[in-house]
């Protein structure tokens, strides 16, 4: 069994739902993202989604650009992110690692030479952005034969046929888009999501995490009763952004607003 998979079991035995933070690798700099990744496991999370900087993230707001570029400006690259989950995999074994990120990094390097290095970094899985199932057969067989789970996006529009597409060639967890647009944007429509939440599970048995929009306690906490876990990443890199003088006071902010939301999803009482 998969360390996402094993996760998922262990918190839906308990209740509780899993809380996923995604920051991207090297932002502001390659010495923060290790010890933020161990600050925020103390804080509570569940999963860590670990960003691999892009120069054209195209599903990402202006948030998550700047990451990219602030990385990017210290030559961040897909060999050294997997460098840094390897770092973090030194002294936690019980966290899962997904990567996530764009498809031009793993051409370049090649789909096998890839999956050997997510391997050796025990990288658990591979959200590829700009991947679509349809396309990705290649990489996905050789990431399974590895045991690391490729994980997909899902749109508010996808069809009952493109759902069970997903549940059949994902594992993990599926990630539930729930909001149009790019990371960081709109408002979140709790009812929206809880429709389509019911479209989702009638057609997948895996995990649903759902993700943008969610930026505070309050909205983690009613998230966390529509899906199986709350992705949180604008919210987190606005706290790096804002203290790039002072990176142990963002460290401090990320960790009380994840610490925040913890509290308030295992206080959310139980789906129905």
């Amino acid at each position: 069994m998969s360390r996402l998979a094993a996760k998922f079991e262990e918190l839906a035995k308990t209740g509780r739902k899993a809380l996923i933070p995604f920051i991207t690798a090297g932002d502001p700099n390659p010495e923060f993202t290790v010890p933020m990744m161990h600050a925020m496991v103390d804080a509570g999370v569940d999963v860590i989604e670990l960003g691999v900087p892009f120069s054209d993230p195209m599903a990402d707001g202006p948030v998550i650009q700047r990451a990219s570029e602030r990385a990017l400006a210290h030559k961040m690259s897909l060999k050294r992110t997997l460098a840094i989950a390897m770092e973090f995999r030194k002294t936690n074994q019980h966290t899962p690692v997904v990567l996530m990120g764009y498809l031009n990094p793993i051409e370049a390097m090649g789909y096998e030479n890839f999956a050997n290095a997510a391997q050796r970094a025990e990288v658990d899985g591979v959200l590829t952005v700009d991947l679509p199932p349809e396309e990705g057969q290649e990489c996905r067989e050789l990431l399974k034969a590895r045991d690391i789970d490729p994980i997909f996006l899902l749109a508010p529009n996808s069809s009952d046929e493109r759902i069970k597409k997903m549940d059949e060639i994902g594992s993990g967890y599926i990630y539930y888009v729930s909001l149009k647009g790019v990371t960081g944007a709109g408002h979140l429509n709790v009812a929206d999501v809880e429709d389509k939440l019911k479209q989702i599970r009638a057609n997948t048995s895996l995990p649903i995490g759902i993700g943008f929009g969610v930026k505070d306690a309050e909205t983690a906490k009613t998230v966390s009763v529509l899906g199986d876990g709350v992705v949180v990443g604008s919210a987190l890199i606005s706290k790096i952004e804002a203290n790039l003088d002072d990176l142990a006071r963002a460290k401090n902010e990320i960790c009380e607003l994840l610490a925040s939301m913890r509290q308030a999803m295992d206080e959310r009482g139980t789906r129905s």
